[in-house]
C-alpha cells in the first residue's frame, strides 16, 4: 500500500468552506441511501479475483508467466523461486547493480538528501548565469541542485514540510510551514523561457491528491464502499487548477507568482480563486507548454467528470486548451473530453469492458501529447486515457478541439493503462509509444507492453508491435525481473521538453525494478534493447514500504548527452558516447531555451 501511505488526506471532521467572490460549494448531489450519484454504479460490482497461486509464475524455461487479470493493490505476493526466497537477507530485494552494453556511470548520490519523495518526482532543468540547476520535487518535497560540474552536485536548497506535524490521515499541505504558506507545494511543472518577459515562466499543476485517507485499495474501503469518505474528501478545502510563476533564479525565494486559475468549470471568476471546496480534479500532471500561445492541460472540470473505476479516486479527466499569450492572464478557450466520461454518459460508460470492476484507471493522468506546437504548424495530439485507450486529436483550433481516431488497447488490469505517449520519433517515422505502468509489485499483474502504433495515417492509428520485454544481464542471479522484488515494467521515457533535441531511433525509459533501458528504435520493424543500467534494488536507508519502487523516473539532458536516473535511494548520471554521443560534464555550451529556438 505504498502510495497510500504516501497520499493520506483528512477523511474525518468536515472543514469549513473558504467563501470568496466566485467561490461555488461542491454541489455534489447524494443519493437517499448515503452514496454520492457520481460515483459510477451503471455496472454493478465485477472486481475481478485474485489468480489462483498455480496460474502464473516462474516456468519450466525461466520465463515468467504474468496474471491475465488482477484487482488493484500493490501489496507483495510470493511465488516459487521468486525475489523472497531468491534474497532473503535484503527483504526479499535485490542489492546488486547492473550494466549492460555501451553505458557509463559518470556519477552517483546516494541517500536522503537525494530523495525528496521515495515514490515519485518530477524535474525540470533551468540556466541562470552560467549555472545548470536540476529541480526534482514532488509537492511539498523537493530540491534544487547545482548540476553544472555533474560529478560535483551541490544541493542548494531542501523544501519539505516536516516542521509541521499531523496525525495520520490529515492533509499537511493544510498547514503553513517554514517553507510552505498553507494550502502551496510545488505541483508538477513546466518551465519555458518567454521571450517576452526575458525569463523563465513556470506554471505548476494544483491537483486533488490520487489516493486518500480512508479511500484504499480494500473494498470496504473504496469509494464504492465508503459514502463518508467521499462526502468527506468532497468538502476538502484546497485549491485546484495551476498557478504561473516567472523564475528570477533557481530558488523558491525567486519566484513571482503571475496567475492563480482554478480549472473548477462552476466559478465565475477562474482567475482569483481562493482555497475552497473546489469542484473536479485541478490539474493533472505536467501541462503542455512550450511558451508559445497555447497551453493544455489534463483537468476534470467539475465532480460530474466522474466515470472511473479507480478505487482511491474521484475522477475522469479531459483536457483543457488556454490562451498563454499573457501569462499573468491565462484564458480557458477550449475543453474535450470522450464520451462515457460524465456521470450522466452511464449508456457509453457501460459498453467498456473495464466497467465495474472497481480498478481501472480511466481518463487522463498526463496532459496532451504533441509532436509539433500548434503555433509551429502543428495539428495533431495523443490523448492516453487510461482504460479509455487512444484517441488522436486535431489541435489545430485549440477552441474546438476534435477527436478523429481512437483506438482501444488490449486490457492490461490491474495497474495503469495508457498513461504516457512518446511522441519524439512521430515527425521522421510516424510511430508513436504508448504505455501504461505498474502498481503492483512482484509481477502480479498483466505485463505493461510498450505498444508500438504507425499513425502515419492519424485517422487510421494501429499497432505494429511492441517494444521487447527487458531481460537480466547476463550473470544475473534471476532468470526474469519478476524475481527481483519491487515493480517491473516501464514508467515514463522523461520529459516532454529537455535541453537539446531527442535522438532519432533512441528511446531510453524508466523501468522500476529494470532500471533505464535503452531502446534502439532505428528500424521500428525490429526495435531492440540497445543498453541498460540497473541500480541497486535495495539500500538500509529506505523504508520497507517503499523498497519496490525503484526507478521511477529520467530526465535526458540531450544537449550535455546525459541521462538523470532518479530511484528510491538518489540519482545517478549516464552517459553513452555510442547512443548519445560524447557526454559534456561541465557547464553547457548554451542555456536551456526551448521556445526561443
Amino acid at each position: 500500500m505504498r502510495h497510500l501511505l504516501r497520499n493520506a488526506l483528512v477523511t474525518s471532521g468536515a472543514l469549513g468552506l473558504l467563501l470568496t467572490s466566485g467561490t461555488a460549494v461542491s454541489g455534489a448531489a447524494v443519493r437517499t441511501d448515503g452514496s454520492d450519484e457520481n460515483i459510477p454504479s451503471v455496472c454493478g460490482d465485477r472486481r475481478p479475483d485474485d489468480p489462483g497461486p498455480g496460474t502464473y509464475g516462474m516456468q519450466l524455461d525461466g520465463s515468467f508467466r504474468h496474471p491475465d487479470l488482477t484487482p488493484a493493490g500493490e501489496e507483495r505476493f510470493s511465488f516459487p523461486g521468486g525475489a523472497k526466497d531468491l534474497f532473503p537477507k535484503t527483504k526479499g530485494y535485490d542489492p546488486g547493480s547492473y550494466t549492460e552494453g555501451p553505458i557509463k556511470v559518470e556519477a552517483a548520490y546516494r541517500g536522503p538528501q537525494f530523495t525528496p519523495d521515495y515514490f515519485h518526482t518530477w524535474q525540470n532543468i533551468v540556466d541562470f548565469d552560467g549555472r545548470r540547476y536540476l529541480f526534482q520535487y514532488d509537492r511539498s518535497a523537493g530540491r534544487v541542485y547545482d548540476v553544472t560540474d555533474v560529478r560535483k552536485v551541490k544541493i542548494v536548497e531542501s523544501l519539505s514540510r516536516d516542521d509541521v506535524k499531523v496525525e495520520y490521515g490529515e492533509n499537511v499541505e493544510l498547514h503553513k510551514s517554514k517553507d510552505w504558506d498553507a494550502y502551496d507545494y510545488w505541483g508538477a511543472s513546466t518551465i519555458q523561457w518567454s521571450p517576452s518577459l526575458k525569463a523563465y515562466v513556470m506554471v505548476q499543476s494544483f491537483e486533488q491528491k490520487r489516493q486518500v485517507g480512508e479511500l484504499g485499495d480494500s473494498v470496504e474501503h473504496s469509494k464504492f464502499h465508503n459514502a463518508d469518505g467521499v462526502k468527506k474528501l468532497r468538502e476538502q478545502t484546497s485549491f485546484k487548477g495551476f498557478k504561473v510563476y516567472r523564475l528570477d533564479g533557481p530558488r523558491k525565494k525567486d519566484w513571482k507568482l503571475l496567475s492563480t486559475v482554478t480549472t473548477d468549470a462552476s466559478y465565475a471568476d477562474p482567475l482569483n480563486a481562493a482555497p475552497g471546496a473546489h469542484q473536479g480534479s485541478g490539474s493533472l500532471d505536467v501541462p503542455y507548454w512550450t511558451g508559445g500561445k497555447y497551453m493544455f492541460i489534463a483537468a476534470a472540470p467539475l465532480d460530474t467528470w466522474s466515470n472511473t473505476e479507480a478505487p482511491t479516486y474521484l475522477y475522469s479527466a479531459g483536457y483543457q486548451a488556454y490562451d498563454m499569450s499573457d501569462p499573468a492572464k491565462p484564458r480557458k478557450v477550449g475543453e474535450w473530453h470522450r464520451k462515457g466520461q460524465l456521470a450522466s454518459e452511464s449508456a457509453a460508460y457501460a459498453k467498456n469492458p473495464r466497467c465495474g470492476n472497481q480498478t481501472s484507471w480511466m481518463g487522463a493522468r498526463m496532459p496532451l501529447f504533441i509532436p509539433k506546437p500548434v503555433e509551429e504548424g502543428g495539428k495533431y495530439a495523443f490523448a492516453a486515457l487510461g482504460g479509455f485507450g487512444l484517441s488522436v486529436l486535431d489541435i489545430s483550433n485549440p477552441a474546438d478541439m476534435k477527436e478523429i481516431a481512437h483506438l482501444e488497447l488490449p486490457m492490461s488490469v490491474g495497474g495503469t493503462e495508457a498513461d504516457n505517449v512518446d511522441v519524439s520519433q512521430y515527425e521522421k517515422t510516424g510511430m508513436v509509444y504508448v504505455s501504461g505502468y505498474p502498481l503492483g509489485e512482484d509481477c502480479h499483474e498483466p505485463y505493461k507492453d510498450v505498444f508500438q502504433i504507425d499513425a502515419r495515417d492519424p485517422r487510421a492509428p494501429r499497432i505494429v508491435g511492441a517494444l521487447p520485454r527487458p531481460k537480466p544481464v547476463a550473470g544475473a542471479k534471476f532468470a526474469d525481473y519478476c524475481q527481483r522484488g519491487g515493480s517491473f515494467g516501464p514508467k515514463r521515457s522523461g520529459a516532454y521538453t529537455s535541453p537539446g533535441d531527442p535522438a532519432q531511433g533512441l528511446l531510453p525509459y524508466a523501468f522500476y525494478n529494470a532500471g533505464v533501458q535503452f531502446f534502439d528504435t532505428t528500424d521500428p520493424r525490429k526495435p531492440k534493447i540497445a543498453a541498460q543500467f540497473v541500480p541497486s534494488g535495495f539500500s538500509k536507508d529506505v523504508p520497507d514500504y517503499a523498497l519496490g519502487n525503484q526507478t521511477h523516473a529520467i530526465y535526458v539532458e540531450w544537449d550535455r548527452k546525459l541521462v538523470w536516473v532518479f530511484t528510491n535511494d538518489g540519482i545517478y548520471a549516464v552517459s553513452s558516447k555510442k547512443l548519445l554521443g560524447a557526454p559534456t560534464l561541465t557547464g553547457p555550451a548554451a542555456p536551456f531555451r526551448n521556445s526561443a529556438r
